[in-house]
């Protein structure tokens, strides 16, 4: 972020999200030659399940959920204004839009499970999206898998800023392959390493691709939400099909 706002050319605009304490911090104090325009998170209700934005008055439901998509919509809206689109045509159009790929993406539902997979790159990410989930499906359990796949997920040192991030979660799993991290020649990480650094009860922490499939179709659970997290692909996973095992 610092370096994309120090970068931006003079009399351009930034719009950004005040409610991120460090990118409000890095907003207002670097790069003065550009426009900066703050945005928070729109008001938002979940009617008959389905989020609903009001603007002017005008209830529009939207088919993504989550406050994070709540606050991405604001920031798109603000953009398309500048482009001269007009809030009555940003929401005849977003009110469709059921989410890019992996992000909150639904692989597959039945009657009382539903599958979905998201990018989460990030601590913040993974946070938002399992309480997006939560929010939206608060009679349901959740069941929220993360495999930790880029380079600073898998640093040791950067693990404790997960801390906390899957406290909704009802059955909460994080996967790593030791092979993922020889590749990337990082220091290996033990189970342990994991379990401190998230800070949750009963995590269950996996390093097989083996054992995390048998966990999860091991499991039967009823009225419940899968949320699979990750910037790979837990060493081989055909995440479609495996969503249908899950529903099965």
């Amino acid at each position: 972020f610092r370096i994309f706002i120090e970068n931006m050319p003079a009399e351009s605009c930034l719009v950004y999200c005040e409610e991120d304490d460090s990118l409000r911090k890095l907003a207002e104090t670097l790069n003065s030659k550009v426009k900066k325009e703050p945005y928070r998170t729109p008001n938002y209700s979940i009617v008959n399940g389905s989020f609903c934005v009001t603007y002017d008055g005008t209830a529009c439901m939207m088919s993504i959920f989550g406050r994070h998509n709540m606050q991405n919509l604001e920031g798109a809206r603000h953009i398309c204004s500048h482009l001269g689109i007009t809030d009555k045509h940003f929401f005849d159009a977003i009110s469709g839009f059921s989410g890019a790929g992996k992000r909150l993406q639904l692989l597959a539902e039945n009657h009382n499970k539903a599958v979905f997979l998201d990018f989460a790159h990030s601590p913040s990410k993974v946070e938002a999206t399992v309480n997006a989930a939560k929010e939206q499906f608060p009679g349901r359990k959740l069941l929220a898998c993360l495999e930790l796949h880029t380079y600073s997920s898998l640093n040791k040192s950067f693990l404790v800023h997960y801390a906390g991030t899957m406290e909704q979660a009802d059955d909460a799993i994080v996967f790593y392959n030791p092979e993922t991290i020889k590749h990337k020649r990082l220091p290996m990480l033990t189970k342990d390493d994991v379990s401190d650094a998230f800070k949750k009860k009963d995590l269950k922490v996996f390093n097989t691709k083996e054992e995390l499939e048998t966990y999860l179709l091991s499991r039967k659970p009823q009225d419940v939400v899968y949320l699979l997290m990750s910037s790979g692909n837990f060493s081989g996973i055909d995440f479609k099909q495996f969503a249908l095992e899950l529903l099965g």
